[in-house]
């Protein structure tokens, strides 16, 4: 992930270290976290930082949608928000989480105000 908005964690990182190590096995990812503090005020994006262990103002988690190899060192997950969630917020940070609760990469963005006759998709990438 080369985009200055998008980070890889400390703790993703740890994680992959101990599981070459053979210290630990590598837990999956389980989901998506939404918040509405990616952005400031006047809608400057603030980037993520590696040793974040939080979205800046969280809202929900969600399971994933999908997950898709595209290639043979990226895969892309989806997490699609239904007419009824998150309505009335404006979205701009995502995260995925591990079956351990933990952040694995954080990406931040402008706001995306969510409605109720709108479903909205997001997508990382996790490239290698």
């Amino acid at each position: 992930m080369s985009n200055l908005n998008t980070i890889i964690t400390a703790k993703a990182r740890e994680n992959m270290a101990k599981a070459r190590a053979g210290l630990i096995t590598l837990p999956t990812i389980a989901g998506m976290a939404f918040g509405d503090g990616g952005a400031d005020s006047g809608g400057t994006v603030i980037p993520p930082t590696p040793g974040q262990t939080a979205l800046r103002s969280e809202l929900a988690r969600k399971a994933i949608s999908s997950t898709e190899m595209i290639s043979a060192t990226t895969c892309r997950y989806k997490c699609i928000l239904g007419t009824s969630e998150l309505v009335g917020e404006n979205i701009s940070e995502i995260a995925l989480y591990d079956t351990e609760g933990d952040l694995m990469c954080i990406k931040s963005f402008i706001p995306k105000g969510k409605d109720a006759e709108t479903e909205q998709t997001y997508v990382i990438d996790d490239a290698f």
